[in-house]
């Protein structure tokens, strides 16, 4: 796999920095003690916060990579072309439950700049964290989105990432 190093605003021309998540879904993923744990991700923003090029991930708190993420202090951002039932697979499977899950796909985990990140990926996002936060339901504005989105009352913990490197890649 060849990685080729991209301008940051590439990632908009490549994909609907609004729709695209939705639509096409992106694994988050992060090590933790020479282990990867993933999960799929249809939830995010891109943007400038704090004077950094930022993305901005929501993972429920029962979700297994919220360990890997908070131990690690960073992620990456795997986007591909295709692959919907790989990624279908891993995000309703826990890497607790099922330890070999990324390999029951067939994806083949690989790293750049020493984070996670698989061959068959398209374009990959190097976060450092920068930030964590609770939802809590009284914050929300709109009354309707807790009891719509979350009726398990399982609100996320939102995670604002530091952008550190985007990248092409090829197989």
């Amino acid at each position: 796999m060849k990685t080729k190093p991209m301008d940051l605003a590439k990632i908009t021309t490549l994909m609907d920095p609004v729709a695209g998540m939705r639509d096409k879904w992106y694994l988050v993923t992060a090590e933790k003690d020479g282990k990867a744990n993933c999960l799929t991700a249809g939830w995010g923003a891109f943007g400038n916060v704090w004077e950094k090029k930022v993305a901005i991930v929501f993972i429920r708190p029962q979700r297994y990579t919220k360990q890997f993420m908070d131990a690690s202090g960073r992620f990456t951002m795997t986007f591909f072309d295709g692959y919907r039932k790989e990624l279908l697979y891993l995000g309703s499977h826990s890497g607790k439950d099922v330890p070999d899950k990324i390999e029951k796909t067939g994806l083949h985990l690989t790293h750049v700049d020493g984070q996670p990140t698989y061959e068959e990926g398209r374009y990959l996002l190097v976060c450092k964290i920068l930030y964590s936060q609770a939802e809590k339901p009284e914050l929300f504005l709109d009354a309707e989105v807790p009891g719509a989105v979350f009726p398990d009352k399982d609100y996320s913990v939102m995670y604002v990432g530091e952008i550190e490197a985007a990248y092409e890649l090829e197989p």
